[in-house]
């Protein structure tokens, strides 16, 4: 039975600064608090969709220092399998997050020991892609690593969820192999060649994509809520209507949580609709994972 989610990606130890706004070139600002915390899209990812109860593996890579020891017990706290994260030499990859009163967050990655993923990491994970569902990937490891990944999940006959972010150069062959393509507007605006900075322009953009490459295209629209075009039908998926503390994490416990619907036999719309809840509740706490919901507390 195709049950487990394997997650391929990126391990950051976050430290994660308050400020009013985003300071001028040359001006200095002082952060009102600081607080550290573990992050990185694949990690995220994985432990949203562990803490709604799915059987989730992690393959990715942290240095051997105390950042990296952090993090790999972090997820193994949330009841992520981290069996398959193998430690470095080099450093933990980090994050400077800047969050802004308003909710928003901007981020700097240093990319550390997440670009030392090598082809016989996801070799490792081969065993488990045969009773795999899913495999979720995102753009913080090296790209020849997630062509590398798509090509053995799909021989395992595992669905692919690509979720490109941040945004890097990704062939329109790559993306075909995924069966669903998951982009925010910055991203979908990346690919497109163009802005999509208005629900009508993500609807637009999403079906002239999934209909030329024949795939599932979502577009997450922040507070606007999400795109999502899949075999010719288009929807908007409304998101909740909450007081955002910090919306770090956001779009990660969306990625886990559309995994949890899908492998719980809802089609893609149902699923998203259920992904908006979570990450509704994701951004009323501070931090990424453990602000991300278990099913108890959904209910």
């Amino acid at each position: 039975m195709k049950n487990k989610v394997v997650v391929i990606g990126s391990l950051n130890y976050d430290m994660i600064m308050d400020i009013p706004k985003m300071p001028e070139i040359g001006e200095n600002m002082l952060a009102s608090a600081v607080s550290f915390a573990a992050g990185g899209k694949g990690a995220n990812q994985a432990v949203q969709a562990a803490k709604l109860g799915m059987e989730t593996y992690m393959a990715g890579c942290v240095g051997k220092d105390n950042m990296g020891d952090f993090l790999v017990d972090t997820m193994r706290g949330y009841g992520v399998n981290v069996d398959h994260v193998r430690r470095t030499d080099g450093i933990t990859g980090m994050a400077a997050v800047n969050s802004l009163e308003d909710g928003g967050v901007f981020a700097t990655i240093v990319k550390g020991a997440n670009f030392e993923m090598t082809k016989e990491d996801v070799d490792g994970m081969e065993d488990l892609m045969e009773s795999a569902g899913i495999v979720i990937l995102q753009m913080e490891i090296p790209q020849g690593i997630n062509r590398y990944a798509i090509d053995k999940a799909k021989a395992h006959g595992c669905k692919v969820l690509m979720n490109a972010a941040p945004a890097a150069p990704f062939s329109e062959d790559d993306i075909k192999k995924c069966d669903i393509f998951v982009v925010n507007e910055v991203e979908a605006g990346f690919y497109a060649g163009k802005a999509i900075d208005t629900m009508e322009k993500a609807e637009k953009e999403a079906k002239e994509m999934s209909d030329r490459l024949g795939n599932t295209i979502i577009i997450t629209m922040g507070k606007e809520g999400a795109v999502v075009c899949s075999q010719g039908r288009t929807e908007k998926i409304p998101s909740l209507k909450v007081k955002a503390v910090e919306t770090t994490g956001a779009g990660d416990s969306f990625i886990g949580a559309v995994s949890y619907g899908l492998m719980n036999d809802m089609d893609i719309f149902d699923a998203c609709t259920f992904a908006t809840r979570c990450s509704a509740v994701t951004v009323c706490r501070p931090g990424a994972q453990r602000a991300m919901p278990t099913l108890q507390d959904l209910k």
